[in-house]
């Protein structure tokens, strides 16, 4: 895995404009030289910094060549490919769009066969877009607020008014939300979640109800691989693990930047409180 660019967290001073200006961001974006990034694309190394400083243009092909190289974002891509001289390639259709109705139902049943364990579906923003029955019961409670659309998972997990307060291992929780963010940050360069992250740290430590006390632990969590969410509930405290799934080869922007959030229970108690939520759902 190539390791990423720190500086990335901060907001560009200046969008790309020309092909150059995108290939040179990526490129340093990404921590290649001109000379390992000619390598893994297979053309000269003079060849790259002609077409990387504007004095050569390059082929359709190699500009799909280096974004693919470069892991480049869809959503990138399109904006090398105009600059470039060529027409874009990918779509960015909203998920309600008819022609995104297989898309979309795929989605949908991925989240229903998952219960009675919580499941949604989230943008590239972590705005909320689709989600199961079980879902809604647990943001139940948060401010009205911050439950008006788009609801902004991050937001409403974090806030004071929102889930925060009902969280057991809040800073815990908090730390790895920030990681996730900053990762995501470190590999897209979006100004928004930069914005969002900035939020999110001025948001206090300690709201949960058992801020100060020794964080609960799972039997045989390893710190750095298993991550719980603890949360409070009139059932008692769910003690969950989530996985994060994404579209593996999608040729649409929306569903490149569509991640779905599945969470799973991690003792018996837990699985028990949450088929004892579903059953409500349906009485």
């Amino acid at each position: 895995m190539r390791s990423m660019d720190t500086p990335a967290l901060s907001h560009r001073s200046a969008p790309p404009t020309s092909f150059g200006d995108h290939l040179r961001h990526w490129r340093q974006r990404r921590r290649f030289s001109q000379m390992d990034l000619a390598h893994v694309a297979e053309v000269s190394t003079r060849h790259l910094s002609c077409v990387e400083t504007g004095r050569a243009s390059p082929s359709r092909e190699m500009v799909l060549r280096l974004v693919e190289r470069l892991d480049v974002p869809l959503r990138e891509r399109n904006a090398w490919l105009v600059a470039a001289g060529f027409a874009p390639m990918y779509r960015a259709r909203p998920l309600q769009d008819p022609e995104m109705a297989s898309a979309r139902a795929a989605v949908q049943r991925i989240l229903e066969c998952h219960e009675p364990w919580p499941a949604l579906a989230m943008d590239r923003h972590w705005n909320l877009v689709m989600h199961n029955r079980l879902v809604p019961l647990l943001m139940a409670g948060a401010a009205p607020e911050l439950l008006q659309g788009p609801v902004n998972v991050l937001r409403l997990s974090l806030h004071p008014q929102g889930l925060a307060p009902r969280i057991a291992n809040l800073r815990q929780w908090r730390e790895h939300l920030f990681e996730r963010l900053r990762q995501q940050i470190r590999a897209t360069g979006d100004a928004v979640l930069v914005a969002l992250l900035e939020e999110l740290k001025g948001y206090p430590e300690g709201t949960s109800a058992t801020a100060g006390a020794q964080q609960l632990a799972l039997p045989g969590e390893h710190p750095g691989v298993l991550m719980p969410f603890q949360f409070h509930t009139p059932h008692g405290v769910l003690q969950l693990v989530s996985t994060t799934t994404v579209f593996g080869s999608p040729v649409d922007i929306t569903l490149q930047e569509l991640a779905l959030e599945t969470f799973f229970p991690a003792d018996d108690a837990t699985a028990t409180a949450l088929r004892g939520l579903q059953a409500s759902t349906a009485a």
